[in-house]
């Protein structure tokens, strides 16, 4: 740990991170719970569109209570587990009990009864393979909405044109027609709001149905059954769970909300199960690959029980900016006992390091199976979970890095740093903060609420920064809206335009103690944002979608109309612009147990005159939040530059002076600052670097076929002259490995190591097999490796189990141990 810490650490000083040893098992007391929602609602603060409900809407499902199986009576995600995942063999026929549910339940000669019905919804199925939901390790019917499907319905005696065949779906405690939360759909007749089924084909005691349904559909698990009426009487088929039937958004179906137009978008938005999430500076970008798992078994169910944990009104469930909005305050604990608890104060004793994690998986099963938050995350964890959710509910959606992240504190709109009469910083005042980088996420929709021109990019950050109408949640909110400073555009425009288009503001002591302006670094934040490129490894630059040409007139313009709804609209009125020398830092490649040297460049612009410059470095390491610890290194000097001529200085840091104050992520800070002695120009400059960690490297050992075990090699080298403690393993990789922990003990200094491990891969086609490292000396030490894995000979290449069960805690040996 550091020494000198800010005492803030931004948002989060006030919250208490920690989880408790043992969690209560006691669940939150209904009473408190309804009367929480009387005084001042969620969706009243939160969601407008989803606050217009009366005293009478039971539509709201009750919040499930917290322990294993508790799922809550009328829980979209289910209390009953699908069955075994990704099984590829027929689902068997829900056959009828031989219960009439309608009526007096007597079943008289001449009726028409449903025996049973096949939804056709096993993997190889043509509506799952049609409603591109094949992939999801799941023996129900899983469908996205705005798209027809089909069923056999195996009746009691012959079809007659007499009879009337009704299909009907419920969803929620009190499902109710005007809510959509019941859907009645005559089959022949046409139904409304786009719901309506077809007779296709009518043989013997066989009705061969196609069903449309809405593309305004709620999404979630709905029941499903058969009314009929014929001359000897009604008949209602009793509910089967084996009849479930799960409804998603579809960005295949032009009436959608949801829907996008390019099938390469598509295919890594919506059904891509791994991506690069991007870390580090802008000069020094780390990556690392990260297992989405959408289409784990289990993680829909997961995905659903988020809307029912917040108490999400079933009715709203069919707008997307609805739900991911609740979703971007659900990733997190605060407020709601969410998914995830961030923490970034450098103790994880008590759960996970963030750094640690390997995808998305892991977590959301246990966030379902204890209904207990995730101890720990960190921004990029929110947003790669909520690639995740987003993902599987059917949103176009992607994991966005964003270089350089501005935290406004004040809605001023600039970021402002303080500093004394001698440019050394004051910590105590800088409640602004700049992060190194930020991850959130872009997803992909209409926006019928706000005025035409805003559809499309939609961000939605669940790293719980600022409040949001009192809630810990942000977005979604417009690109466009950002990208030209449209800051009274809902949802959390100010605050985002802020971490991408700010200005840098630097303000100076004066002797009678107050501050003044003495440099404007309008080029500091934003520098570059950036996502997984589509169908491929690579990173896309998107940062001409969140901001205009820096410097530009329209960039500018979008700044001078950003900050003109802020709280400090005159902020650029006292600015000097005397600013002939210019400062520059070079980037070096530092690596982590080796030595570095930091190295500044000075440039006198003027053509006739020499400048004498007064320098001052200090050197702190900082979180990639940007709380930063105490100096422990600084460095003065003066330097004459001739006119138009150029000096550097430099600054060697030895690994034994910097060892001692490293946190996370291995992250300084370099603060520049300097006098010009001739034109009492002031320098400021700012400038972030990491030290690079070392790569796991990943062998595979043989062929990968379904249902065949297969064999993977680890190597690590450690690159620091101490012993690494209670180092852990894991690894994962949809379609390879359920999420597995491996304890190795110790690991010495500048030792390799090697492991082995086997898995089973369950489905076909390419792969990622995720692997990271972590230690309490040493973090983020990932790697992955493509396979390929052939089907099984003789079928699809599915079997029923995505590599065995989660591994918690595993002992492995090594399988060799070498020198440095």
């Amino acid at each position: 740990m550091m020494d000198g810490l800010r005492s803030d650490l931004g948002r989060w000083g006030g919250h208490h991170w920690l989880a408790p040893a043992t969690p209560s098992p006691e669940p939150e007391p209904e009473r408190d719970r309804r009367s929480r929602r009387r005084s001042s609602s969620f969706w009243a603060r939160c969601c407008g569109c989803c606050s217009c409900r009366n005293g009478a809407d039971d539509d709201w499902g009750s919040e499930p209570h917290r322990g294993s199986g508790s799922r809550g009576r009328g829980s979209s995600s289910g209390g009953r587990r699908p069955d075994s995942g990704g099984s590829n063999s027929r689902r068997p026929i829900s056959r009828g009990s031989g219960v009439n549910a309608a009526g007096d339940g007597a079943i008289r000669e001449g009726m028409l009864v449903v025996t049973g019905v096949d939804l056709l919804s096993s993997r190889s199925d043509q509506n799952r393979r049609e409603h591109h939901t094949d992939e999801f390790e799941y023996n129900e019917l899983i469908l996205r909405r705005g798209q027809p499907f089909h069923m056999v319905l195996f009746l009691s005696r012959p079809y007659e044109s007499s009879d009337r065949v009704t299909l009907e779906l419920h969803i929620g405690n009190n499902p109710e027609v005007g809510k959509g939360t019941h859907v009645i759909i005559p089959v022949g007749k046409g139904g409304s709001g786009g719901w309506k089924a077809q007779i296709m084909k009518s043989s013997g005691q066989n009705l061969n149905l196609r069903v449309h349904t809405s593309p305004n559909s709620i999404i979630g698990k709905f029941q499903f059954t058969v009314r009929t009426h014929s001359e000897a009487g009604e008949f209602l088929l009793p509910f089967d769970p084996q009849n479930e039937i799960y409804i998603l958004f579809n960005p295949w179906c032009s009436g959608d909300t949801v829907y996008v137009d390019r099938e390469d978008w598509r295919q890594e938005y919506v059904l891509n199960e791994s991506g690069r999430i991007y870390y580090g500076t802008e000069a020094q970008i780390g990556e690392r690959t990260w297992n989405y798992g959408q289409f784990d078994h289990g993680v829909l169910d997961a995905c659903l029980y988020i809307l029912d944990r917040r108490g999400m009104p079933y009715g709203g469930r069919g707008d997307p900016v609805s739900v991911s909005r609740v979703i971007s305050a659900m990733v997190n604990s605060l407020d709601d006992n969410g998914v995830l608890i961030g923490n970034w104060s450098g103790d994880y004793s008590r759960g996970t390091n963030p750094s640690a994690w390997v995808g998305s998986v892991e977590i959301l099963l246990s966030y379902l199976h204890t209904g207990y938050s995730v101890p720990y995350g960190q921004c990029w964890v929110f947003a790669g979970v909520t690639t995740t959710v987003l993902r599987c509910l059917g949103l176009a959606t992607r994991t966005v890095t964003n270089f350089n992240s501005a935290h406004d504190t004040d809605t001023s709109l600039t970021m402002d740093i303080y500093f004394d009469e001698n440019m050394k910083p004051l910590e105590h005042l800088n409640h602004d903060s700049v992060w190194n980088f930020h991850v959130w996420n872009d997803c992909w929709m209409k926006r019928p609420d706000l005025p035409s021109g805003f559809d499309g990019w939609q961000v939605v950050d669940a790293t719980p920064q600022e409040t949001s109408s009192g809630i810990f949640c942000c977005g979604p909110c417009s690109v466009q809206s950002i990208k030209n400073g449209l800051v009274y555009m809902k949802y959390d425009t100010p605050f985002i335009f802020a971490e991408v288009n700010s200005d840098k503001v630097y303000w100076q002591r004066q002797d009678d103690g107050s501050f003044k302006i003495v440099y404007v670094e309008e080029k500091a934040i934003g520098t570059l944002i950036v996502t997984k490129a589509i169908g491929s490894n690579m990173q896309e630059d998107v940062t001409h979608l969140y901001k205009h040409p820096e410097g530009s007139e329209a960039e500018r313009k979008a700044v001078e109309t950003a900050t003109a709804h802020g709280s400090k609209p005159n902020v650029y009125a006292t600015r000097d612009s005397a600013d002939d020398v210019a400062i520059q830092v070079e980037a070096q490649d530092a690596v982590m147990g080796q030595d570095l040297t930091v190295c500044v460049v000075l440039t006198n612009r003027s053509s006739s005159s020499r400048r004498t410059v007064k320098l001052h470095l200090y050197l702190s390491v900082t979180f990639y939040t940007g709380v930063t610890g105490s100096v422990f290194k600084e460095s003065k000097k003066e330097v004459v530059l001739a006119p138009g001529a150029s000096d550097r200085v430099t600054m060697p840091v030895a690994y034994k002076e910097y060892q001692p104050h490293l946190v996370d992520q291995g992250a300084m800070l370099l603060n520049v600052s300097g006098h010009v002695k001739e034109n009492g120009q002031v320098l400021a400059k700012q400038h972030t670097f990491r030290l690079r960690t070392p790569d796991l490297s990943l062998t595979l050992l043989g062929a990968a076929v379904v249902g065949q075990e297969c064999e993977v090699q680890i190597v690590f080298k450690n690159p620091l002259p101490v012993t690494l403690t209670n180092v852990v393993f894991r690894l994962e990789g949809s379609g390879l490995q359920r999420p597995k922990i491996l304890n190795v003990g110790d690991i010495g200094g500048n030792e390799t190591v090697t492991l082995r491990q086997t898995f089973v891969p369950v489905r076909p086609g390419p792969r990622q097999l995720i692997a990271s490292l972590d230690s309490p000396q040493l973090s983020q030490v990932h790697g992955v490796i493509q396979v390929d894995v052939a089907p099984a000979s003789g079928s699809r290449g599915v079997v029923s189990d995505a590599g065995g069960s989660s591994h918690s805690g595993e002992t492995i040996p090594m399988a060799s141990r070498g020198g440095a």
